[in-house]
C-alpha cells in the first residue's frame, strides 16, 4: 500500500528532476570542455616556437594527431621508403613530431599541421658518416613537399582509410582511446579528414599535370591560384610551372623596402610573412597573429650560420676573393654576407637581362597580384604590396652556401657550376642530399644513393628546370679559374 502523500511524490519529482538537470549540466560543461577547447603547444624559445609552434592552421587543415602517427604504416606502399622522413621530413631525437609541424588542442582532439619551417629548415652534414646538424632559416632543402601532398591525396583516397583499419592501429600505437573516442571522435575524424584533404588536393589538381618538383622547391602562386579558385584548366601553359627553391628567411629587418620573393613582386616584409602563412593553413579568419608575430620577431634578426663553424676557410684566398667580389657581385647582392648595401640590390633586374628560366616569373600574373588583395580585405592586414614585375629580383646572399642548389629555380646545383657558362653547368644532377662540398660550395649532386635514402635526379631540360641566365662577364662566368676560387672562398665568410 502507499502511504506517500502527493507533496512527498511532488518533492520526490523536483528532486529527480533537478539532479537530472544537475546531471545534463555537467555533462554539457564536460563535453564543453573537451570539445570547445583551443589551446596550442606553446613554447617560450623563439627558435622552438619557429619549428614546433602554430600559426593557427591547425583549426582549418590539422590531421588529428593519431591518424597522422599511424599514416605511414596503413599506406606504407604510398611512401618512397620509410614513414615521412622518407618525403624528407626531419625529426630530432626524442620527438614524435617532425620539424615544421605543431600541435594543437581542437575539436575535442589533438591536431597537427605544418608549418613555417617545414618549408624553412634543413640538416648539413659535413661527411658521409657524420650526424646531421640542423639549420633554422635555410631553405629545407631536403623535403619534397610534392611528394607528401600526393601522399596524402593518394592515402585518403584509399580503401584502407577507414574506421575499420585506422582506430585499432591507433589504439596499437599507445592511443588511451576511450568509448567515445571509438564509437564517434575518431569515425568522424576519418570522415571528415578524407572529405576535408580530398577537396583541398582536387583544388590543387595542377600538380598532377606537372612535372615532379623535387626536394627543396614549390610552386607558391599556382597553388595561390588554387586556393583562389582560378580555372586551372583554362589557365595558359606558361604560367602553369612555377616551381622555385625554399628561400632563406634571416635578417628579415635589413631587408626592409626591398623587393621579395624571387620575381620581386612585394616589397613589404609583413606581407610575404602573412601570404607564406597560407601554406600553412593560416587563413585570414583563423590564423594565429600573435604567434606569427613571434616569428617575424624572431626572424627580423636571426642570422645563418657561418661556413667556419663546419669547414675551414683559407684567408688569404679569401681576401683575394673580396677584391673580385667587390668587381663583379656588390652592387647587385651587397657588399657583404652582413652589409646589404648596393646600388641595385632588393632590385629587379629584366628577364631580357639576367636570362634565367621564365617560368617561375610567368606564373605570377596581375590577375593574380590583384586576388592577393583581397583575403585581409577590410582590415589592418590588407595587401597592398603585390604588384606584377618582369624580372628576378637581385636578393643579398647572408648565407650564401646554405642556399645550393642555385639560381630561383634550383637547377645549379654548386657555386662553381654557376660560375661556368650554361654550356659546362651539370644538364641533370641529384637534389635532396644534405652532404657539403665544401670546395665547390653546395651539396654533394653526383651520387643517387647514401645512406639508405634516394635522391632526385634534376633534369635541367625539363620545362621551368632551365639553367640558363646568370652568365657573361658582368657575372664572373669569364673569370680565370684561379679568380674563381678565389671568389668562392671569399662567398664562404658570408
Amino acid at each position: 500500500m502507499d502511504n506517500s502523500t502527493p507533496a512527498s511524490k511532488r518533492n520526490w519529482c523536483r528532486i529527480l528532476m533537478w539532479t537530472a538537470l544537475i546531471l545534463i549540466v555537467i555533462a554539457a560543461l564536460a563535453l564543453a570542455q573537451r570539445f570547445l577547447r583551443d589551446e596550442p603547444v606553446v613554447y617560450d624559445d623563439p627558435v622552438e616556437h619557429f619549428k614546433y609552434g602554430s600559426t593557427g592552421g591547425e583549426r582549418n587543415l590539422g590531421f588529428p594527431y593519431w591518424i597522422w602517427r599511424v599514416l605511414p604504416e596503413v599506406c606504407a606502399d604510398h611512401l618512397p621508403g620509410d614513414g615521412f622522413a622518407s618525403v624528407g621530413m626531419i625529426y630530432e631525437p626524442g620527438r614524435d613530431l617532425p620539424v615544421g609541424m605543431s600541435k594543437r588542442r581542437h575539436m575535442g582532439l589533438d591536431r597537427v599541421f605544418l608549418n613555417c619551417a617545414v618549408c624553412h629548415a634543413s640538416t648539413v652534414r659535413t661527411g658521409v658518416d657524420t650526424e646531421p646538424a640542423l639549420v633554422v632559416g635555410m631553405g629545407a632543402n631536403t623535403l619534397d613537399l610534392m611528394a607528401f601532398q600526393k601522399f596524402m591525396h593518394r592515402c585518403v583516397a584509399d580503401r584502407r582509410f577507414t574506421p575499420n583499419q585506422i582506430i585499432p592501429r591507433i589504439q596499437a600505437a599507445g592511443a588511451d582511446l576511450d568509448l567515445l573516442d571509438r564509437l564517434v571522435v575518431y569515425p568522424l575524424a576519418v570522415h571528415l579528414m578524407r572529405d576535408g584533404v580530398a577537396g583541398l588536393l582536387g583544388r590543387m589538381r595542377f600538380i598532377h599535370s606537372q612535372p615532379d618538383w623535387g626536394p627543396g622547391r614549390v610552386d607558391t602562386f599556382n597553388s595561390a591560384k588554387a586556393l583562389f579558385n582560378f580555372p586551372i584548366e583554362a589557365l595558359r601553359n606558361d604560367e602553369l610551372l612555377g616551381a622555385a627553391d625554399f628561400p632563406t628567411i634571416w635578417n628579415q629587418s635589413k631587408k626592409r623596402g626591398m623587393q621579395l620573393h624571387w620575381d620581386g613582386n612585394n616589397d613589404r616584409v609583413e606581407e610575404r610573412n602573412l601570404n607564406a602563412s597560407f601554406g600553412t593553413g593560416a587563413t585570414p579568419r583563423l590564423i594565429d597573429h600573435s604567434s606569427i608575430a613571434r616569428i617575424q620577431a624572431w626572424n627580423a634578426t636571426a642570422t645563418p650560420p657561418a661556413f667556419s663553424e663546419f669547414f675551414p676557410i683559407d684567408q688569404a684566398l679569401a681576401g683575394r676573393g673580396k677584391v673580385i667580389y667587390g668587381e663583379y657581385c656588390a652592387d647587385c647582392h651587397g657588399a657583404s654576407g652582413t652589409d646589404f648595401s648596393g646600388r641595385h640590390v632588393g632590385q629587379v633586374v629584366p628577364l631580357g637581362q639576367i636570362g634565367t628560366d621564365p617560368y617561375r616569373l610567368h606564373s605570377f600574373t596581375p590577375q593574380l597580384a590583384v586576388n592577393l588583395g583581397t583575403p585581409y580585405a577590410g582590415t589592418e592586414y590588407r595587401f597592398k604590396g603585390f604588384r606584377k614585375t618582369h624580372g628576378y629580383a637581385n636578393a643579398p646572399m647572408d648565407g650564401l652556401w646554405l642556399r645550393a642548389p642555385y639560381l630561383h629555380n634550383g637547377s645549379v646545383p654548386t657555386l662553381w657550376d654557376l660560375l661556368q657558362p650554361r654550356s659546362a653547368r651539370p644538364q641533370t644532377f641529384w637534389r635532396g642530399n644534405d652532404r657539403y662540398d665544401q670546395v665547390a660550395l653546395g651539396f654533394v649532386a653526383d651520387v643517387a644513393q647514401e645512406g639508405g635514402r634516394s635522391f632526385f635526379l634534376y633534369d635541367t631540360t625539363v620545362p621551368g628546370n632551365g639553367n640558363m641566365g646568370h652568365e657573361g662577364a658582368r657575372y664572373g662566368t669569364a673569370l680565370s679559374d684561379a679568380d674563381k676560387w678565389a671568389l668562392i672562398e671569399y662567398l664562404k665568410t658570408f
